[in-house]
């Protein structure tokens, strides 16, 4: 089965995350460890997901100065992770010294450019960027790649930007047909969001919220196989 549909583990708990994952026993779904989970319960639930064959993209989307985000890549390195992420708006050199980090790993970095959240409007009345997201995805994704970086993450909706660049993209702001946006403003649906190049769609509540996450699943994974 195709592993590039992604699941938000958005969960606070080490036991939520293992009650939600016991009916995917033999599926074995690439998960997204964010930052709620990961503060909660450390990096030694990664080791276990790891040795439970999981693949795991783990999103703390690092942000500070190069030296910083150098010596925390060494450490996310130990954990043998497949994907891990910086923010593209800490720069070039700091992108480069996160890749230093992770030196003698298989694990690939990416830099997420503008968050689904965000759109147009409050690119520029709240953070002073007068250009629209599609400008700064492509300019943050052009330093990625000058960094070395394996790809970036944003909305389905730039994920052309990466192919254009060469890069691969996680794509995050996806909804079944039907389901509500929450709190994401760029959103597509699986189909959509195969339909416009994404590498990896990122699905969470469509699948997490669900009564039957399973079936969930494995429509997203029909849907961006395009089976």
């Amino acid at each position: 089965m195709d592993n590039n549909v992604i699941i938000a583990c958005d969960f606070k708990s080490k036991e939520d995350l293992f009650t939600f994952l016991e009916p995917f026993k033999g599926l074995n779904p690439y998960l997204k460890i964010g930052m709620e989970l990961f503060y909660a319960c450390g990096p030694d639930m990664v080791r276990e997901l790891k040795k439970l064959g999981f693949k795991i993209f783990l999103d703390l989307k690092l942000c500070d100065i190069p030296n910083t985000v150098e010596k925390a890549m060494r450490s996310i390195a130990k954990l043998g992770v497949d994907i891990t992420n910086v923010h593209a708006s800490g720069g070039i050199k700091m992108m480069e010294a996160a890749k230093r980090g992770l030196e003698g790993t298989n694990t690939k970095l990416i830099a997420v450019t503008i968050l689904t959240s965000l759109d147009d409007e409050t690119l520029r009345n709240e953070l002073d960027i007068n250009k629209p997201v599609k400008d700064v995805v492509y300019d943050y994704a052009s330093n990625a790649k000058k960094a070395g970086l394996d790809g970036i993450v944003c909305s389905p909706l730039e994920a052309g930007i990466a192919k254009e660049l060469g890069l691969i993209s996680v794509t995050p702001g996806i909804r079944l047909e039907g389901d509500q946006k929450g709190d994401q403003k760029r959103v597509t649906t699986p189909k959509d969001a195969l339909n416009l190049g994404s590498t990896y769609i990122v699905v969470g509540r469509s699948i997490t919220a669900s009564p039957d996450p399973v079936k969930q699943y494995l429509r997203c994974v029909k849907e961006f196989s395009n089976d």
